[in-house]
């Protein structure tokens, strides 16, 4: 099993979930979360501010701020992790930063809490 984390604009939340349905996945998670990526920091303005020069900060301006976005969470089997990730990608993808990311961890097990059953059978 694979845990699979993408983070996403708000926007496109509903592409989203129409592709992960579409790629045979109709249970996930969603969180609101906030951030940032690389392309939207001045690492000497950074600097300036974490040492205390109000300049700095005031020039950060709108680049410091953190953006709302979506995360949202899958456990899959292994054999669909692809599938899981060409869906995202495909209904994510703008060409402009800010697109966001995916992440693919391993997964050692998993329970159904009504059931008890673990392993592949508790997420099927």
């Amino acid at each position: 099993m694979k845990e699979v984390i993408a983070v996403v604009r708000m926007n496109m939340m509903n592409k989203t979930k129409s592709a992960l349905t579409e790629a045979g996945v109709d249970a996930f998670f969603a969180h609101e979360a906030q951030g940032r990526g690389m392309g939207f920091v001045n690492r000497k303005l950074m600097e300036g501010t974490e040492a205390g020069y109000e300049e700095a900060a005031s020039l950060l301006g709108e680049k410091g701020k953190l953006y709302p976005k979506r995360m949202v969470t899958v456990v899959v089997e292994d054999d669909q992790v692809t599938d899981v990730v060409d869906a995202i990608i495909e209904a994510n993808k703008t060409g402009m930063p800010g697109d966001g990311k995916i992440f693919v961890l391993p997964l050692g097990d998993s329970v159904r809490v009504r059931t008890g059953e673990t392993g592949v059978q508790s997420i099927s």
